[in-house]
């Protein structure tokens, strides 16, 4: 009977842990450039899920970039992949916002959304990633970017659905179901 009451007391813990919350900031209020340097605006883009990635063209999983654009393709009626390129993870993503751009171009027929390169993690962190990043900030959960490829899906009303480590590809099942719902 002690277990069970501690098991019971456990569950509850864990279920009220993960519960959402109303999030502090709306997705769409948060500015952010795009590769070219023109300004986004995100709210554009209600009514459709958005897949955000911190993108790197000298990762080992810079590949990804492939189903990245398959992925947008198969689903941009419901779907706006953004690419977010960062080097902060091994100094992998060197490059201008031209040869990023040229790079993406060239060897992945990269169409979806390419922004600045920012910080996705540390004391100058784009507040996109604070955003994405922070519970608090929007009401789903706290992550930590941990390398390149991280993947963020948004829901068509601005709500954090979940997030994927860099070794979830982007035509897994894991990303796949939330379009075949």
């Amino acid at each position: 009977m002690k277990y069970l009451l501690i098991t019971i007391i456990m569950l509850n813990f864990l279920n009220k842990s993960k519960a959402q919350t109303a999030p502090q900031s709306s997705i769409y209020d948060i500015e952010i450039n795009s590769l070219e340097g023109k300004a986004i605006d995100l709210s554009e883009y209600k009514g459709k899920k958005l897949l955000i990635v911190n993108v790197a063209s000298e990762c080992g999983f810079t590949g990804q970039y492939e189903d990245l654009q398959k992925l947008y393709d198969q689903y941009q009626d419901k779907l706006l992949v953004i690419g977010v390129p960062s080097n902060q993870f091994g100094g992998q993503e060197p490059g201008t916002a031209l040869e990023i751009q040229s790079f993406c171009q060239k060897n992945y027929g990269v169409t979806f959304l390419m922004t600045e390169k920012v910080d996705v993690k540390g004391p100058e962190q784009h507040p996109l990633y604070k955003w994405l990043t922070s519970k608090e900030l929007n009401g789903s959960s706290s992550s930590s970017v941990k390398w390149n490829f991280q993947k963020y899906l948004i829901s068509e009303d601005g709500q954090l659905i979940d997030y994927f480590y860099s070794i979830t590809k982007p035509m897994s099942k894991k990303i796949l179901k939330h379009f075949n719902e």
